[in-house]
């Protein structure tokens, strides 16, 4: 028996084993790490190129930076958010042949919002212009090894994702001292998409999966049912980002844009850990169901919680900092992005506590419920940020922000509470209807029995 949200069977009894629970440790400690990689690759592009290029020149960055993300949610609906779903801990060789058709799917997303970009940079000139053209250039390598990290972390391979990103961390360091000699915000740009293609050709070695680009449309096809649903939910997230900048932008000037991202940056860790940290959490969230759905709940509570707690932690570290060792880190944009860092932490910790439902969401395959709260997160993160700017600038746009993501928080967790209830119910419903059968089943057996021993 499944609802219209689960189409999955009933998973096999667990056995919580010490073995079970040392895996799941490793998994999650390979991913944490492999995240602190990710963390500190987007923290030290943003502070390097925050220090070289000023306010001004790294709020185009961040435009372009913004955009990526856009793009990237686009890849992670359609190609890579289904395979987590569907194919964490299967047999390896359906792993495999899921997951070079997701990174086919992934490439060719690439591709295609790459050429727009490179259309419409040429279309502007400028330096926007041309960081909008070199962004379309680098998007397919940049979403090829994204979709890597989701293949290995499928398959319970967090190791391999680590060493992936790590290729990338060592190959942007002679990248970005090449940009600086030319300090440009597009040299910048190619030097990020250089590092990815070293990173992704590691990948194939690692795995020696191609993605199969000619695949891509049989991969979107099949996986419609979810992939829909997430483009929708991911790209409403990274849209009203993408729009909170632009009229933050028109509002208070391209500086506020640049301040904002400077109080992001400082967030670094955590930012990019909830914004990757699907990798690991949907992945065990789905062991977690299979295994034992009973202890989803409390999975998902320890998990919010716990990036919440860190989140806050950080926070209250970020504040205590000295002026002149914010200027070391941020150069001139500290003074501007200095005031927002109370309303950022509150930002992030409400996102972290909300991430630990959605990754249940996800893992039970609900995808109109995520969707429904995506929706209304990201209407409220919009309509705060750009609010909150109207009436106190950049400082009350930080505000408005955070007040969003609470809300927000809240209803992703009360979709998950409705959605485990309706789980547990139809698992159970299941349960009885199959010893219903096996009674039924042996009654009619016992007469036809007994006239056979009459018989002889």
């Amino acid at each position: 028996m499944t609802t219209e949200e689960e189409k999955t069977a009933p998973p096999p009894a667990p056995t919580d084993s010490p073995a079970k629970r040392g895996g799941v440790l490793g998994r999650l400690s390979w991913g944490l790490a492999d995240q602190a990689v990710s963390s500190m690759i987007n923290f030290a592009v943003g502070i390097y190129v925050a220090r070289e290029l000023g306010v001004d020149a790294f709020g185009v960055f961040s435009l372009a930076w913004l955009t990526y993300g856009v793009v990237l949610n686009v890849s992670r609906g359609l190609a890579t958010d289904p395979l987590m779903v569907r194919f964490s801990a299967v047999p390896e060789a359906a792993w495999r042949a899921a997951a070079s058709r997701s990174s086919g799917a992934a490439l060719a997303v690439g591709a295609t919002l790459g050429a727009l970009c490179v259309l419409v940079g040429l279309g502007l000139g400028g330096e926007v212009g041309s960081a909008f053209t070199c962004l379309g250039a680098a998007l397919p390598c940049l979403l090829l090894q994204d979709s890597r990290r989701f293949a290995f972390f499928a398959a319970g391979s967090g190791q391999k994702a680590f060493f992936n990103d790590s290729v990338q961390g060592v190959a942007l360091i002679p990248a970005m001292l090449v940009a600086a000699r030319f300090g440009t915000v597009a040299a910048f740009i190619l030097a990020w998409g250089a590092a990815a293609l070293a990173a992704a050709g590691y990948g194939f070695l690692q795995s020696g999966i191609r993605p199969r680009v000619t695949e891509a449309r049989g991969w979107l096809r099949e996986q419609r049912d979810l992939g829909s649903r997430y483009l929708v939910e991911n790209v409403s997230l990274s849209g009203a980002g993408q729009l909170r900048a632009y009229g933050l932008g028109a509002i208070a000037g391209v500086g506020a844009v640049g301040a904002v991202r400077g109080a992001e940056l400082l967030q670094g860790p955590f930012l990019a850990l909830l914004m990757g940290l699907s990798l690991v959490t949907v992945a065990e969230a789905a062991r977690v169901l299979r295994q034992t759905p009973e202890r989803l709940g409390r999975f998902c509570f320890l998990l919010g919680g716990g990036q919440a707690g860190a989140a806050l932690l950080w926070g209250s570290a970020l504040l205590l900092m000295p002026d002149r060792l914010g200027e070391m880190v941020l150069g001139d944009v500290w003074h501007e992005a200095s005031p927002l860092i109370l309303p950022a932490t509150l930002g992030v910790a409400g996102a972290g506590l909300g991430s630990g439902a959605a990754a249940g969401l996800r893992a039970l395959a609900a995808a109109r419920r995520s969707l429904r709260c995506q929706l209304f997160a990201s209407a409220c993160y919009l309509g705060g940020g750009l609010g909150g700017a109207a009436l106190a600038g950049t400082v009350g746009s930080a505000w408005g922000v955070a007040t969003a993501t609470a809300c927000g928080s809240a209803l992703w967790w009360l979709q998950l509470r409705a959605a485990l209830r309706e789980h547990l119910r139809a698992a159970s419903s299941s349960r009885s209807e199959s010893r219903s059968e096996a009674r039924s089943e042996s009654r009619s057996e016992a007469p036809e029995g007994n006239s056979q021993v009459r018989t002889q």
